[in-house]
């Protein structure tokens, strides 16, 4: 049957191989060789006989039959999970005190919340979405077991740490032209984002004014989507059907984030520990 070949780990490729749109990429976040994750989408191919992904100018997406198999895979996944906690007899339960930036909780909520929660289904989780600023100065006040945000604000060096590139885009429609005076849209202060983007614009020699200030990001993406301004944004964040990448500095703006834990973890700190290492490994 052709459900005996769908084994974890050629699945787990599959998964990684679409959310990241890239085999080069979904094995340097595996350290594995992209050989590797290429003949392991062959042999799914092989069991299904169906061809699962396509290039596109956008990278690799899967086919209409691969997002089937993609919707299945995902929940085979979680159930495998799922099967181990509700068999597991240390399944730890009690309360575990999370900050996130905004953008890492984007790109990682999906994937290391939902784990965990499938994981320790008896652990309450307070999570909190705060700027940098607020985040590093929680965690001084001792407000939580585990943060992840930008390193800059704080005092102490990060369990490990990981480096971003900030594009510039604009919507599709915007009225890009690089001798113009920039319309920027930044987040409101405090912030490390729009300090970088200030500093890149002046060294770049670029005029600008602020367009529109906003300190959530919900409100920034679709102000550029709009077409009211440029703004950085991580790749994660690109919705390339409606925003365009603009040259407006000659080198890419970079930032570090890091995951910071408690120095006395417990075991639902521990086990979600390991659950977001896994799954930074994966996105980042």
């Amino acid at each position: 049957m052709i459900s005996d070949n769908f084994e974890p780990a050629l699945l787990r490729t599959f998964v990684a191989v679409c959310h990241h749109r890239s085999l080069t990429r979904a094995a340097e976040q595996a350290g594995r060789a992209q050989s590797a994750l290429s003949a392991q989408i062959r042999r799914l191919e092989e069991h299904t006989g169906q061809r699962l992904l396509r290039r596109t100018g956008r990278g690799v997406v899967p086919t209409k039959e691969g997002e089937v198999l993609l919707s299945f895979a995902v929940r085979i996944l979680a159930l495998g999970e799922m099967a181990v906690a509700q068999l597991s007899e240390s399944t730890p339960a009690g309360t575990l005190r999370i900050g996130m930036s905004e953008d890492v909780a984007s790109s990682l909520l999906p994937f290391a919340l939902g784990r965990l929660r499938r994981l320790c289904p008896g652990l309450h989780i307070e999570l909190s979405i705060e700027s940098d600023h607020i985040l590093a100065r929680r965690w001084q006040e001792s407000a939580f077991d585990m943060v992840l945000g930008l390193t800059a604000g704080f005092s102490e060096d990060p369990l490990t740490s990981w480096e971003i590139d900030l594009h510039w885009v604009c919507g599709i429609d915007y009225p890009w032209d690089s001798a113009l005076t920039v319309d920027a849209i930044v987040c409101g202060e405090p912030c490390s984002w729009r300090r970088l983007m200030f500093d890149a614009l002046i060294e770049a020699g670029k005029e600008f004014r602020i367009a529109v200030t906003s300190s959530n990001l919900g409100a920034i993406i679709p102000a550029v989507e709009g077409g009211l301004g440029v703004a950085m944004l991580p790749a994660e964040l690109i919705r390339h059907d409606s925003m365009r990448l603009v040259n407006v500095a000659q080198a890419p703006v970079k930032v570090t984030y890091g995951l910071f834990v408690t120095r006395r973890p417990n075991s639902n700190v521990t086990t979600a520990l390991n659950v977001i290492q896994d799954s930074l490994k994966t996105l980042y």
